[in-house]
């Protein structure tokens, strides 16, 4: 995606779509958790409404609007926003399309690498929203860019479950796929014709990989509740918003996942 063009106040979000935009955006809701704290940390005063999946910061205090794909349509209009911030993977389009229908600028992300993250979020806080750049924004760039960027003992082969029942992995083209890549670790369903396939266990463990990759979201896979399934296999427990989100936690997510590759270890045999 080029940069967007600008047209008497219509812009182009990441899907290529028009988005007409105020001189001054002034109240925005967010349907994405990783855009919420990106706001929130940018321009917490324009913010006036969020999923109930929007956690951080953890002090948020703004209206509700239900889930990332039932988000509360008529709620949304009614909070009058200048801007509504989506992404085209986490949000459903008929949603976005009566938003739309009811005059509400819909803004569009679509994230696939750390790279679109960057000039995404750039794009649309600096560009489009007309914001200051956050400092949080270049501090991300640096953290990723290091030249001692922990890169592990040489590149390991993983499977990265993101559900359970039933198992899905993280496939082609993600995100999460390519920060593990970045810090030396390579997903064995990368070439998988799906973003996020269904893999059978028996499958899974087929695959022989050298390490599983257990986020905690959007399945929240813990040490009583992931490992045990993968025996012999060393199990890195990663927190899902450092691997999934695309914001401010980037500026602490190489340090923070790696630390977590570095204490994988294997489940005893028999363990679940």
């Amino acid at each position: 995606m080029n940069d967007a063009t600008t047209d008497g106040g219509t812009m182009q979000d990441d899907l290529g779509l028009p988005v007409r935009l105020p001189a001054q955006v002034r109240r925005v809701v967010s349907l994405v958790p990783s855009l919420t704290e990106s706001v929130a940390a940018t321009a917490p005063e324009i913010l006036v409404g969020a999923t109930n999946w929007c956690s951080h910061p953890a002090d948020l205090d703004v209206t509700r609007v239900r889930g990332t794909k039932n988000p509360d349509v008529e709620a949304i209009v009614a909070l009058r926003p200048d801007l509504v911030l989506a992404n085209e993977e986490e949000n459903r389009v008929p949603d976005l399309d009566a938003l739309r229908a009811a005059g509400v600028p819909v803004w569009v992300t679509v994230i696939r690498t750390l790279d679109d993250a960057l000039a995404s979020l750039r794009r649309l806080l600096v560009t489009a929203m007309g914001l200051p750049e956050p400092e949080w924004l270049p501090a991300a760039e640096r953290a990723w860019n290091a030249g001692d960027l922990a890169r592990g003992p040489g590149e390991r082969r993983a499977v990265i479950p993101v559900w359970r029942k039933p198992w899905m992995v993280v496939g082609r083209d993600t995100f999460a796929g390519d920060l593990l890549l970045r810090l030396g670790v390579q997903n064995i369903y990368a070439g998988h014709a799906e973003r996020y396939p269904r893999i059978p266990l028996d499958e899974l463990l087929a695959a022989r990989p050298d390490l599983v990759v257990l986020p905690d979201e959007p399945y929240r896979f813990t040490c009583d509740d992931g490992p045990g399934f993968f025996p012999g296999v060393p199990a890195a427990l990663v927190s899902g918003r450092h691997l999934t989100w695309y914001g401010p936690s980037l500026a602490e997510a190489p340090q923070v996942i790696a630390a977590a590759l570095a204490a994988a270890h294997a489940a005893p045999p028999g363990a679940r």
